[in-house]
């Protein structure tokens, strides 16, 4: 009966152990980066379907330095297809000559090689595993992906779409000790090319001079209203990353989402609206009253469904969505907010 714990052998070697070392850095190279094959171990513990209990506990304790895990072992046959998992509980607790095939759970979750690294944290995650095997094309068990490398991608995952979302081009690493340059290299090129895309807010403004030389009182309420524009779509688009981040929200889902967006965007906007309302009539009078309010209830729609649909464009064009938060979303709902705010302002005032 045949047993092996990893691909590496447990020789004393040492010769024989650095070219181990090798073959598996020229296996795991094979894999792009970011997916199940380049994520894995190949020190795991496999089982062939032919042991008994006793025999699988003794070679787990003659093997297990070698091993990532002997807590979950897999079983095994000779062309080394997945048949099951058994746990290093269920060999303690089960009668010494049971065979193995008895006790093992046949039905196993595992991915492949190629599925991306953050569906497997997600799967690991979900099913609170111990650990999760990735099988080759042919369906032959190559390596395991353990819970602590897979929450270790949710953590780089996390950051990088936190940095993404404050469009930071990569991620920066240590903060602590990150030189002046690289801190300037990834902030700059996002910053630079928002500065021209809020040329539009400028240019809506620059279109209205009339109406606003006719009423200063109208420039007093700006900041605010676009702002709360931005406001409202950042925290649209972070719900809406974050969703998509963990698989609970899809593509079509957006149709559905899109109604209930509009629902609360139009409560949001409509108290924030009362909220200025007053402010309005001491500033400017009952006119300017009106056309703050109502322009707070469509900016802050807009700046909503721009938030929220961003994301889902970026997504349906294989882009990352984490990069619709923040800035770029801010950006793109204060020029809309200028248009509406000073648009509504010219049909009320008749200028």
């Amino acid at each position: 009966m045949h047993h092996d714990i990893c691909l590496t052998p447990s020789s004393n070697d040492p010769r024989q152990a650095a070219q181990a070392r090798r073959d598996q850095l020229l296996k795991l190279g094979r894999y792009r980066e970011g997916t199940a094959g380049a994520l894995m171990t190949s020190h795991y513990s496999s089982l062939d379907h032919g042991l008994c209990a006793s025999q699988a506990i003794d070679m787990l304790r003659r093997e297990a330095a070698d091993a990532e895990t002997i807590y979950q072992s897999y079983v095994l046959d000779g062309a080394r297809n997945l048949l099951g998992t058994v746990s290093l509980r269920e060999l303690i607790l089960a009668a010494p000559n049971v065979p193995v095939e008895q006790i093992m759970t046949r039905d196993v979750l595992s991915v492949s090689v190629s599925t991306l690294q953050e569906d497997v944290a997600r799967l690991v995650r979900t099913h609170d595993l111990l650990a999760v095997p990735v099988l080759d094309e042919a369906g032959r068990l190559v390596g395991i992906i353990t819970h602590d490398d897979a929450m270790d991608v949710v953590v780089d995952e996390a950051t990088e779409d936190f940095h993404k979302g404050a469009s930071i081009t990569n991620h920066v690493g240590n903060l602590k000790e990150a030189t002046l340059g690289l801190l300037y290299r990834k902030r700059v090129l996002w910053l630079v090319l928002l500065v021209f895309g809020n040329l539009f807010s400028g240019a809506g403004i620059a279109a209205f001079e009339d109406t606003i030389a006719a009423h200063i009182a109208l420039v007093f309420f700006l900041p605010l209203l676009i702002d709360s524009g931005g406001n409202a779509g950042a925290q649209s688009a972070t719900l809406m990353v974050r969703g998509l981040a963990t698989g609970e929200v899809v593509l079509r889902d957006w149709l559905y989402l899109l109604g209930r967006e509009c629902g609360v965007a139009l409560a949001l906007g409509g108290t924030m609206a009362v909220a200025v309302a007053g402010l309005g009539v001491l500033r400017g009078g009952p006119d300017i009253a009106m056309i703050v309010a109502s322009s707070m209830v469509i900016i802050v729609l807009l700046g909503s469904l721009i938030g929220m649909s961003l994301p889902f464009l970026l997504s349906r064009l294989k882009l990352d969505p984490a990069t619709a938060s923040g800035p770029l979303v801010t950006s793109i709902a204060d020029a809309a907010g200028v248009l509406v705010y000073f648009a509504i302002a010219s049909q009320v005032l008749d200028i």
